[in-house]
């Protein structure tokens, strides 16, 4: 089997009509990228348009010293369009609020995370797992349904202030495709594996998708 993990990120700017500048959470990529690589995994990084992905700038004080070629893999990532999902072992989703608005109704993502699915590893923390909203098993069920899951809550959302901003609750739509969605405590790190599907909360669940990860793929 592949070696490779495809990380995929937002191309999305704007926090809704607030003008705020959103986009993916730093550490969710970093915090990752780094145990990826330490478990001798090659990583490719795609966004939904491809170029340079936008960073949340509240997250740019996250320490991406241990990732020194970090703007470089930022620099052109490539476009979902141009990926093969056949050519990876697993798809990792970073999360941030940019992907409220453009992971859910990308059918090129919903393809490669359902492709992946079928034979390799799909993760995806906090915000991320918005890209699971639109893939499907191999008979056409929601990736989701029957699943147990974690995710951004309602909870953290209000605690960030961003309720009133998002286009949708990204709990509530998971539950209502079918998944069992565990809540753990604000901002603590919760991780759920369910088979194929790893998934976490919010950012400090960043190590534990990636390790939970590592752990399900067989290194090269």
């Amino acid at each position: 089997m592949s070696s490779r993990v495809l990380t995929v990120l937002t191309s999305h700017d704007l926090l809704g009509t607030t003008g705020r500048q959103t986009g993916f959470w730093l550490e969710e990529l970093v915090t990752p990228v780094l145990a990826f690589r330490r478990a001798g995994l090659r990583v490719d990084l795609a966004s939904v348009r491809g170029g340079r992905p936008p960073v949340d700038p509240a997250s740019a004080d996250f320490d991406t010293s241990a990732v020194a070629d970090l703007d470089a893999l930022l620099a052109d990532t490539a476009a979902l369009k141009s990926v093969d999902p056949g050519d990876y072992a697993a798809v990792f989703l970073v999360g941030g609020h940019g992907t409220m608005w453009d992971f859910p109704d990308d059918d090129t993502l919903a393809g490669i995370v359902s492709s992946v699915y079928r034979t390799g590893i799909v993760a995806a923390v906090c915000h991320g797992s918005t890209g699971l909203l639109g893939a499907t098993t191999a008979d056409g069920s929601p990736l989701v349904a029957g699943r147990t899951v974690a995710a951004f809550s309602d909870a953290e959302e209000a605690l960030a202030g961003a309720d009133t901003v998002i286009p949708f609750s990204l709990q509530q739509r998971l539950t209502a495709l079918g998944a069992v969605v565990e809540e753990g405590a604000p901002f603590t790190a919760t991780v759920r594996r369910d088979g194929r599907l790893i998934t976490g909360q919010n950012p400090a669940s960043s190590a534990g998708v990636a390790e939970a990860l590592v752990q399900a793929l067989p290194l090269p």
